[in-house]
């Protein structure tokens, strides 16, 4: 006897309702799905058919732009435009129907035939009439052969499934459901490489000991604030095994991440760089080569300072998959915190970014053109007697924005003849962004020290 509990029966969870669909999958590539009507409603409805690999036959007397111009780009076969009245005999071969033709009597007709041929039918114009639904669907691709789909219904209500689905949409886009994978990634199938019995068991024993190699994903996290990193960033975050993230990147998403994630804090500090950076390449190839989907989660951008080309080369030379996410830099959104803009009409036309460690004093242009600084405060006072010349006097002004975003945010401004003695009286820390030029004078913090 069997100690499993028993199933529950129909209605034993809902308040005793009985189900009136069996949600299902359905895959029609390859397959004939019969559109009856020639509108904007059966354009929509071919267009998803054809998008999911279906052969699509189109039956009406007349058909709008969508559907000819649909049949003339699609590839040769995948749709059939039957140019006369619904007829008997149309359906034949049909696995799908969909018929929106607008025409109650037409729709009701098509339905009867569908039923007796034993092919479900969806009508547009009363579900009531059909034995299938077509539901509200949000889907969010995870790699590139890969997806959530999600399937709405809400008792034949289209516009209250929508709202459903839209904020499913949304919380999919934005990485707050779980999408990290939960069963290992699977090689080709047996039957795709084995020829016979032998062949299978040889098969089946190599998929043993092989691994897919995982992908990488190199994301820019924006300046820290947790709003600031994109949608296609939070959704690749949902779904990694390994977050391998920086000091700068947006540490407080950390939290929502999934048990079983392993996050690795490669973060440097001026001076110190406990992870050097071939290591920090090194981690990602071997955790993606052991199967794991890796996220190299950066502040700002992965290319802007971030040497996100060098992890992209190092992954690339070990046969492993990355995309860069881009992010949101440093460079101008977190002067953009404290109310300076790096070009602003009538201004400046241009702007510049190094970093402290460059020769910032080589970069030409005076004070409308803007210079952003990343990494430069323990050089503050060299770089601002450097970037002194003829054409950029010692009276421009600067600003230091120390955390931008982050709850310890701070403006000094100042020019670069004092900056330097500024920042040491109220003890400037990095991470600070520091800007030269005139648009600081579009700054609270420059119109505040006037006063």
């Amino acid at each position: 006897m069997s100690d499993a509990a028993p199933l529950p029966t129909a209605g034993a969870h809902d308040g005793g309702v009985s189900h009136e669909i069996y949600p299902l999958g359905l895959k029609v590539a390859g397959r004939l799905v019969v559109v009856v009507g020639g509108g904007p409603v059966a354009a929509r409805r071919a267009r998803a058919l054809v998008e999911a690999g279906a052969r699509v036959r189109v039956v009406a007397p007349d058909v709008c732009e969508d559907l000819s111009v649909l049949a003339r780009v699609s590839a040769p076969g995948a749709v059939e435009l039957v140019t006369h009245a619904y007829r008997a005999g149309d359906l034949d071969e049909a696995w799908l129907v969909h018929t929106a033709t607008g025409s109650p009597a037409v729709d009701q007709q098509v339905s009867d035939d569908a039923e007796r041929a034993r092919v479900f039918c969806v009508t547009a114009g009363d579900a009531s009439v059909g034995s299938a639904w077509v539901p509200a669907v949000a889907r969010t691709a995870l790699t590139d052969d890969a997806e959530v789909t999600v399937a709405v219904t809400a008792g034949r209500d289209p516009r209250r499934a929508t709202a459903i689905r839209d904020a499913v949409a949304a919380a999919l886009q934005t990485g707050t459901l779980p999408l990290r994978r939960r069963r290992t990634r699977e090689v080709e199938r047996v039957s795709d490489v084995a020829t016979s019995p032998a062949e299978v068991e040889r098969v089946s024993d190599a998929r043993s000991t092989s691994r897919v190699p995982g992908r990488v994903w190199l994301v820019g996290g924006g300046p820290g604030d947790t709003g600031l990193i994109t949608a296609r960033g939070r959704t690749v975050l949902a779904q990694a095994d390994v977050v391998v993230i920086d000091r700068l990147g947006p540490r407080a998403l950390l939290h929502e991440l999934s048990p079983g994630v392993e996050v690795i804090d490669v973060g440097k500090t001026s001076g110190n760089h406990p992870v050097p950076q071939h290591e920090i390449n090194a981690l990602l190839v071997q955790h993606a080569l052991a199967g794991r989907d890796v996220v190299r989660l950066k502040g700002g951008d992965p290319y802007v300072f971030g040497r996100g080309g060098e992890e992209l080369a190092a992954c690339h030379a070990a046969g492993i998959e990355v995309e860069v996410v881009p992010g949101v830099t440093s460079a101008v959104s977190v002067p953009a915190a404290a109310g300076i803009p790096v070009t602003h009409r009538g201004v400046a036309r241009g702007f510049s970014v190094l970093t402290g460690h460059d020769g910032a004093a080589d970069v030409p242009g005076g004070p409308d053109h803007t210079l952003v600084l990343l990494m430069g405060v323990t050089r503050l006072a060299e770089t601002a007697d450097a970037l002194v010349t003829a054409d950029r006097p010692a009276d421009t002004p600067v600003a230091l924005v120390e955390d931008g975003f982050g709850p310890r945010q701070r403006v000094t401004v100042g020019t670069l003849a004092d900056i330097a003695e500024r920042a040491a009286a109220v003890g400037v820390r990095p991470p600070a962004v520091i800007v030269v030029g005139a648009v600081v004078r579009l700054s609270p913090a420059w119109a505040q020290q006037a006063r």
